[in-house]
């Protein structure tokens, strides 16, 4: 593996694909978000399993489906870091990690996660941009569907 595909697949990368978090399909559920790329054909559901109340996100989130190991990773990383947060609170992590991505933030502009500097790689692989901001396209545009 060449080194900049050892840069794109970071140990973060690898663990969130190997293991993601919360990807299971819940019993309950009351949301369901589609995150679908037709192009690759990355597919993911991501699962609200309780109202949104008093503008807090559910205790938990979970997530499902099938794609590339940097969409899985980053979906398995956007329900890690929003879950149990507050609708603004998770409007804001995911605004950071999508101007992130899009080299929208300068340098030492805000400190990121580590989870989020592991998907630094995606900035030399501009086709893999779409595959590291799918999930959380979709999540931005229900949250903004939310805050409204």
């Amino acid at each position: 593996m060449s080194a900049d595909l050892k840069k794109l697949y970071s140990s973060v990368i690898k663990a969130h694909n190997e293991t993601p978090y919360h990807f299971e399909k819940p019993t309950t559920t009351l949301t369901i978000i589609k995150a679908y790329n037709p192009i690759c054909g990355d597919r993911f559901d991501l699962y609200i399993t309780s109202p949104i109340t008093d503008y807090r996100l559910p205790l938990t989130l979970h997530f499902h489906g099938f794609g590339c190991a940097i969409s899985k990773a980053s979906t398995s990383v956007l329900i890690k870091s929003i879950e149990g947060k507050s609708l603004n609170d998770a409007m804001e992590i995911v605004d950071h990690f999508l101007r992130f991505i899009n080299k929208e933030l300068r340098d030492k502009e805000l400190i990121l996660p580590d989870e989020f500097l592991a998907f630094s790689g995606v900035h030399d692989f501009p086709e893999r941009l779409e595959c590291a901001t799918l999930a959380w396209k979709e999540m931005k545009k229900y949250l903004e569907s939310k805050n409204e």
